[in-house]
């Protein structure tokens, strides 16, 4: 069986920068970055920015659904052409994957009860159950910080909010845009609240989420490094992130 490097290497030479047509990696289950409407569209910030770039670089878009442990695969294994999901910018990914620059930085953050009295310490959750998205720098984080914590592993962060509002797990450390937007501020949310700092730690969150393209697709991440300049610059970024979060999400 190849490995994920073995795979990258093999389809190193694929150029898509000249393509009609990119398929891109959506997860469609990450609101508001990425979801399902009534209609069974795949919809958010990710999918309009996905758009955005792609008319930018004068390339139709096909968006592919596609389950977030899957993505690198998918994309290694030419099922799609880039990612755009969110995805952090990591050492450990920049190994089989090429990045763009990142379009994204929001950081990490606890959420529990209001009332709990929980600190994002590992005295304040010793005993706890915290629920994270599995194969994420979420995970890596808990894992490597909080080590004696136990953890409930989820595909998506919808699941994560539906165990945590049902007391299966203590508390919840997910993207706090996402978190704050998809979770806390509907419903579902009420009661929870955000608890300790929010994290950054560049050794587990990287520089922020950029477009994940194959090794060697060195045209297109330029063009697409141009794409992201000219929207922050011409205001469709802002455009588009206004329609879902009160701040910037591109961070510093």
């Amino acid at each position: 069986m190849k490995t994920i490097a073995a795979i990258a290497a093999l389809l190193a030479t694929t150029a898509v920068a000249g393509a009609a047509e990119m398929k891109v990696c959506v997860e469609g289950a990450y609101p508001p970055m990425s979801m399902m409407n009534e209609k069974g569209e795949i919809v958010g910030m990710d999918i309009d920015l996905t758009n955005a770039l792609c008319a930018e670089i004068g390339t139709d878009c096909l968006l592919v659904k596609t389950d977030w442990d899957a993505m690198i695969p998918s994309l290694l294994e030419g099922k799609c052409d880039a990612i755009i999901a969110s995805m952090s910018i990591t050492p450990e990914r920049a190994q089989v994957v090429a990045f763009t620059q990142k379009y994204l930085q929001s950081p990490n953050m606890f959420i529990g009860k209001a009332d709990a009295g929980l600190t994002d310490t590992a005295e304040g959750l010793s005993g706890k159950r915290v629920g994270v998205q599995r194969g994420t720098i979420a995970h890596d984080f808990m894992a490597g910080e909080f080590a004696d914590v136990e953890l409930g592993l989820y595909g998506s962060e919808e699941d994560i909010y539906l165990d945590l509002t049902a007391g299966r797990i203590d508390a919840a450390f997910v993207d706090a845009g996402t978190g704050e937007i998809a979770f806390l501020s509907t419903p579902a949310g009420e009661g929870f609240a955000f608890f300790g700092a929010p994290h950054r730690e560049v050794k587990y969150f990287g520089e922020g989420a950029g477009i994940a393209l194959r090794p060697g697709e060195d045209e297109l991440r330029e063009k697409l490094n141009g794409a992201i300049k000219a929207i922050r610059a011409n205001g469709k970024y802002m455009e588009i992130n206004n329609q879902y979060f009160s701040t910037d999400q591109y961070g510093e």
